[in-house]
Formats: C-alpha cells, structure tokens, sequence
C-alpha cells in the first residue's frame, strides 16, 4: 500500500470532485450516459431492472481540498465525534483512542475488553451514545474468542476523560449466535435510530457451512438486529413471538454489510453489503424482508463458478435498490445533511476499500440515478466515512490517517 505523503504536502492535494473513469464509446454512441464504472462486470447476469446497476457517471463542480487530521493510527477501523469536537477511535487490533484535530492522540483508552484480533475481526464500530452529553456513554463491537468458536459482541461502556482516559461500567448487551470457527465476515456497524432503538449488522462468518444460515432466522448470522440501549429486545421487532426465530432480527438474508445509515426524513435504515466477486448491494431495509444470501445474488464466487444455482431473482426476496460489479467493497458511509456541500445535501458517501476510492450516489426516491467517485488519486483504502459538526466530510483510511475533506477555499 502507498503510504499517504507528507501532510503539508496532501493538504495541497486538491482532489478534482467529478474526476470519474473515461466514458464508455459504446454507450455514448448509443445516446446513453456514461457510466463511472467501465471495467467489464464479473457476471453477466441482467439487472432487474434499468439503472439497477451503472448508473450514469457524475461530474460536480466542487473542488476538494482533502487535508489530514490524525495521524499515526494502526488500522483504524470506525471513528465518532463527541460533542467537544474530538474524535473517538477504534483500531483493529483492539485499542481505542482520543484525538483532537490536527492535534495529539490519547494514549490507549483503558478498560477496552479482550478483543479477537485475527483476520477480519478485531475492535469494530463505535457509536457515541445521542445523550452521551448526559450519560457519556458509548457502544461498541468487537470480535469476542467463544467455546465454539467467535462471533461478534456488543457492549456499552461509560467513558471517563483525563489524562489517562478509561471505560467503566463496561457491559455486554448482545452477542451473536451461535459462534462460528471463522475469522471473516464479523459485519459490525452500529446505527441509533429516533426512537431509542439501535440496529447491528452481522455477518454470515463467510465459510459455505456457515452462510447458508443467513436464510435461517434461529441464528443471527447474516441479520440485521434492532435492540433497545439496554440490550432488551423491541416488542415491535418483526419476529417477536413468532417460535424458532430470535426476536432481535429485523432483516435477514445478508452477507457482510460494514456500511449503514439512517435516511434524513423517513429515517429509514439502508446498508450497503460487501458481495462476493461482484454483487455488492445498497439495500433498503424494511423490517422482516429477505435479502436473498446466499441464494440470490449478483455476484459470483471467488473461484469464478456461479453461486449454487446462479439466480438473481426469487419470490419472497428482495432485490437491491443497486448493485456493484465489479465490487468497490463497500465500508463506512453517512447520507450527508451539512453546509459546506449543498449540492449534495442528501447523498450517500460511502468508502471503498479495495477499490481505494469514496463514492457519491444520488438517489430519487428509492433509485440510484448518478455515481461519482472521489479520492481514487490518493490510492488509499478508505474505511470509515462521517460527517463533522463543522459539515465537512471525514474519512478514515486503512493506512493510519483520518483526513478532512471541504471546498477549497
């Protein structure tokens, strides 16, 4: 991976906002816009329907002035702002740090639980509490050794500032089950909804014996949960009463997603899931629909074989609002509500990781109807994205940095 420059130099980088891949002859000649992605798709199976899949490419006029502000972080993973304006951060590997922008890191914040640090797990999301100003409290999920394997955990913590910052009253409030031997596909991001309730993503662990479960709703791999803060369960959760199935499910069917937010408005959940070679899937999530995997898919195996029974279509199972291939292995992502971007008030960002790119989507309605992609210069995989109080944007790559992205002035 190249290593990001020095940072008077990037903060010079001036990132062109509508510098997308070179149009498509073909599709120009045909009268049709030009879509960002141009490399042929792993699959050639045919969307459900028009603009399911390429949407046209998007130029802006905004210029980016794309400057770090953390520096020195080992595989940051999710990042939060607290109300002071500082930034609360998860490292992989299982520290959690304070930083002030442009300004120093915390030394480790202690009081962090043992974390499972191998493969794709480690210390996932954080979530700063809405009344955090109040209770100052936080969320965050993890990678947590079981009998029987691994799986990911929730917890709750109370975090106490100073010199030596630490957690107290640390308390696990979900784990997913069952455990599962798999060090891939632990999901993880953490989104509050308006009403108290808080939505977990969860990963089918991968490995073929263990993602035919998504389509199983008397386990949590591949779901989607929506819990109360204290980790009861909501008695309007869609499966609540119903026998064999866990009432924390809200939707199922999923294969990785590392990416969701709350619409502004509706404050509707959507996600966006990793697919396998091809397939990556921007959902809307409504409470007890299927999202198909391992089923129905876009996307192909690794090897290049179809999934078994190569469909991409099923009753009783949702189609994706839009789809990706190849992937741009999706993580981290806000819809943008802030100032300093009018035009693009209401668009989706979300980070890339090994396509090394964040990518913009404007939506009308329900249907993606323009794709730009920002940031592929820097080389860098991006994965955690949020929104500043100042309304700039942020993003944190794998390469250690966090940096902040405005208008250049």
């Amino acid at each position: 991976m190249r290593r990001l420059p020095p940072p008077l130099a990037l903060a010079a980088v001036i990132a062109t906002a509508g510098a997308c891949a070179p149009p498509s002859a073909s599709r120009a000649d045909q009268g049709v816009a030009a879509s960002a992605e141009t490399r042929p798709p792993n699959s050639h199976y045919k969307p459900a329907f028009a603009g399911q899949t390429r949407a046209p490419a998007l130029k802006s006029s905004v210029q980016l002035e794309v400057q770090p502000i953390v520096h020195g972080l080992q595989r940051p993973w999710a990042f939060e702002f607290l109300p002071d304006g500082r930034l609360i951060i998860t490292e992989i590997a299982g520290q959690m740090r304070l930083a002030v922008p442009n300004g120093p890191l915390s030394p480790p914040i202690a009081g962090v639980p043992k974390v499972l640090a191998e493969g794709q797990g480690g210390l996932l999301d954080i979530a700063v509490d809405p009344d955090f100003a109040r209770n100052q409290t936080i969320f965050f999920s993890y990678a947590e050794a079981r009998e029987g394997g691994n799986g990911t955990t929730l917890a709750r913590a109370r975090l106490v500032d100073g010199p030596s910052p630490r957690l107290e009253d640390v308390q696990v409030i979900f784990r997913q089950q069952p455990a599962w031997n798999s060090r891939q596909h632990f999901g993880s991001r953490i989104v509050f909804a308006p009403d108290g309730t808080l939505f977990l993503t969860l990963g089918e662990r991968s490995i073929r014996d263990a993602r035919v479960h998504a389509q199983d709703l008397s386990v949590d791999l591949g779901k989607i949960v929506r819990l109360n803060k204290d980790g009861t369960i909501p008695k309007d959760n869609p499966f609540v009463g119903r026998a064999e199935a866990r009432p924390e499910i809200w939707t199922y069917g999923h294969r990785n997603v590392q990416a969701a937010a709350l619409r502004p408005g509706d404050h509707q959940l959507w996600t966006i899931e990793h697919g396998p070679r091809g397939g990556d899937e921007l959902n809307r999530e409504v409470a007890g629909k299927n999202y198909g995997w391992p089923v129905i898919s876009y996307g192909i195996e690794y090897s290049g074989e179809k999934m078994p029974g190569g469909q991409t279509q099923r009753a009783g199972m949702e189609q994706p609002a839009y789809y990706w291939d190849p992937v741009i292995a999706p993580s981290g992502m806000i819809f943008y509500t802030g100032e300093l971007f009018p035009q693009w008030r209401d668009n989706i960002f979300v980070g890339g990781l090994s396509s090394e790119k964040l990518v913009r989507i404007v939506l009308n309605g329900d249907r993606v109807v323009g794709e730009e992609w920002l940031l592929h210069d820097l080389g860098h995989r991006i994965r955690d994205v949020n929104q500043g109080p100042d309304g700039a944007i942020y993003v944190a790559t794998d390469g250690g940095s966090i940096l902040r992205l405005a208008p250049k002035r």
